[in-house]
């Protein structure tokens, strides 16, 4: 598979918009942030002028016009090229087609879940819980108002339905995983320092279960 030119996924997000018409940088961020796409990609104004100045020199997207409003200085409207599309074709099959290993924060720390005990365990989720229910919540509410009115098509908020699934079922395993910490079905060795490292040993009522 050959290294893009661009890689950065804000990238696939200014190709994204100019399908639908010819932008300037920031006319971009207002449309990716009135759709809630900082959900899904890191928007601030330094990395997307960035990004659209790294696709021009590549020839992914061309300057077609500029535009003024009133004493605000000069804007550059930008469209995709026909590389552009077609690289953006590409790329979004790719990525869809081909799951990879990302590394989630929230993983890495789930493994050594252990080291909190079951009380600092069962502390940490539930309040991981309740974030995660509050931004569902929110979630569900941006949905309603942008797609349930009809406002913007379901298509260009998929993404944002996505997360919210899969918030849901993070929410749910959460959850479970509390109460099974709670109720003693889920396993926790007994851990002490011994000379030549950490060992651990299952309590005397759980010996012998598998």
């Amino acid at each position: 598979m050959a290294k893009r030119k661009v890689s950065n996924t804000l990238a696939l997000a200014v190709l994204g918009l100019l399908q639908e018409q010819p932008m300037h940088p920031y006319e971009m961020a207002s449309v990716l942030r009135e759709r809630h796409k900082d959900s899904s990609f890191k928007v601030n104004s330094g990395s997307l002028y960035d990004t659209v100045e790294a696709l021009a020199r590549h020839g992914w997207i061309e300057p077609v016009e500029t535009e003024r409003d009133g004493r605000r200085p000069e804007r550059t409207v930008y469209a995709h090229t026909k590389l552009g599309q077609d690289e953006f074709v590409h790329w979004i099959d790719e990525l869809i087609r081909t799951p990879v290993a990302e590394y989630p924060k929230f993983m890495a720390a789930v493994s050594y879940l252990g080291a909190l005990g079951p009380d600092g365990a069962t502390d940490a989720l539930a309040e991981r819980a309740d974030h995660l229910e509050a931004r569902i919540e929110e979630t569900r509410a941006v949905l309603a108002e942008t797609v349930g009115s009809g406002r913007v098509p379901r298509l260009f908020m998929i993404e944002v339905e996505c997360a919210l699934h899969a918030w849901e079922a993070e929410r749910d395993w959460t959850r479970r995983t509390i109460a099974e910490i709670r109720d003693g079905s889920l396993f926790w060795p007994r851990v002490e320092r011994a000379e030549q490292g950490w060992t651990w040993s299952a309590p005397a009522d759980q010996k012998g279960r598998k």
